[in-house]
């Protein structure tokens, strides 16, 4: 039986480690801020060390005094500073925040080491999940800041990545219609979030699913076409936040995308046709569904198609099965800098075909950002629910950029639909009618 305690401190060193070399940048890189959606980096680093030590230390209780002074740690709370302020705040010192974030985290881990051997998954352990998820995401908010950053790179050009293969982009997969279970429960995933819970049986139609995400060169067809100027595929809204924010192609892409190149990091290089695209709007993957003559999947649909076992009548834990993520299996863990090519990981396909559902890009859906029957708060009771019902959509599946201890397929993030310094891209579905789908 694995222990608890060595997975929680090997996944609370896995994401430290990652953090610091996201951090290891002198000053005044640190204190830069790129946009006012992101903060400087340096406020990231602190704000990671001083939720780790309110939810861990002090278990959650904000009224019990914290290892920095209430002056200084009121500096690093989300819901009252806005992150377009942040830069203008007097943060700690970069030194000061990584002594701050060694400190807190040596108390932690002498607290993992005296957790029972089983752990508690309803009370300490899920909370260190709680962090070690928290710190994950802001490592990947971290990237979209050093994205957007002008200048030489940083960050080099990334990990190899598997070749992809010819024949898959455009094609799809049939989902037969009929129930399967959506969300999870506890029992199953004791360090699930309350937005994933509980697991309940919903009937859907049958449809079809890109069996890959779309990529650039398709994506670059409908720029061809005069995608962005036609009204006949954007919505309202998305038609005035194109003409308001004058999009002509994904971010980063070179002028009006008919370049044929694109800026990653800081690289100028040759846009590669066949990896996904990212970096578009939610509006943006709507106008290109129209035009390709699909829609976005439901988030349900997503759902079921990667994970729900027809012959089993089960889900799987991941769509290829229940074993962990592997490099031979998904594009995970930020270090290769982009999405792997279509079909790179045919071993990561789910019960019915679809391929790199896990990793790549964040996948845009259809759906808005709501409950499941039955939620319940969790100990960060602050976590969704204050964006249910708002101006949200749901992206499936993580990017290149998530960190692998913390990706479920249940995993719901959630967003702006005019967001696109996100690593988002997005696959097509088809309503269907059974038989001879």
């Amino acid at each position: 039986m694995t222990d608890v305690r060595e997975v929680l401190a090997r996944d609370l060193t896995a994401a430290r480690e990652r953090t610091l070399r996201l951090t290891d940048h002198d000053e005044p890189e640190l204190l830069r801020q790129h946009t006012p959606l992101l903060s400087p980096l340096v406020w990231d680093l602190a704000h990671i060390g001083q939720q780790e030590d309110l939810w861990l230390l002090r278990r959650g209780d904000a009224a019990r005094p914290g290892l920095l002074p209430p002056d200084v740690e009121a500096l690093y709370d989300a819901f009252t500073q806005p992150r377009a302020v942040r830069a203008q705040l007097p943060l700690l010192p970069p030194v000061e925040a990584r002594a701050y974030c060694a400190e807190v985290r040596g108390r932690v881990l002498d607290r993992v080491d005296r957790l029972g051997s089983a752990g508690d998954a309803a009370g300490e352990s899920f909370a260190v999940a709680m962090v070690v998820s928290h710190e994950q995401q802001h490592d990947e908010t971290m990237l979209q800041a050093l994205a957007l950053r002008a200048g030489p790179p940083l960050l080099g050009t990334g990990a190899p990545l598997p070749p992809g293969r010819p024949g898959v982009a455009g094609t799809s997969v049939l989902v037969p219609g009929g129930e399967f279970v959506l969300g999870v429960d506890a029992a199953d995933e004791p360090f699930s979030l309350d937005n994933e819970r509980p697991a309940h049986v919903v009937d859907v139609p049958a449809f079809r699913i890109g069996r890959v995400p779309v990529t650039n060169a398709e994506y670059a067809a409908f720029v061809a076409d005069g995608g962005y100027a036609d009204d006949r595929w954007w919505s309202g809204r998305g038609r005035a936040h194109r003409d308001e924010a004058g999009l002509t192609a994904p971010m980063y892409w070179g002028a009006g995308g008919a370049a044929g190149t694109r800026t990653r990091f800081g690289v100028v290089e040759e846009l590669p046709g066949d990896e996904p695209v990212q970096h578009v709007t939610y509006f943006e993957a709507e106008a290109y569904a129209a035009w390709a003559g699909a829609r976005l999947p439901t988030e349900v649909e997503w759902e079921k198609a990667a994970v729900w076992d027809p012959a089993l009548r089960r889900r799987r834990r991941f769509p290829w099965g229940d074993a962990e993520p592997t490099a031979a299996l998904a594009n995970l863990d930020g270090l290769a800098l982009r999405p792997a090519r279509v079909g790179a990981y045919p071993a990561g396909a789910s019960a019915y075909g679809a391929e790199q559902l896990m990793g790549d890009v964040w996948e845009w859906t259809s759906s808005d950002f709501t409950p499941w029957p039955g939620f319940r708060p969790m100990l960060y009771a602050d976590y969704s629910a204050p964006f249910f019902g708002g101006d949200h959509k749901v992206l499936r599946g993580g990017s290149w950029a998530v960190g692998s201890s913390i990706l479920r397929p249940s995993f719901r993030n959630w967003d702006h639909p005019i967001r696109r310094q996100v690593f988002s891209g997005f696959r097509l579905a088809w309503s269907v009618d059974e038989p001879g789908a």
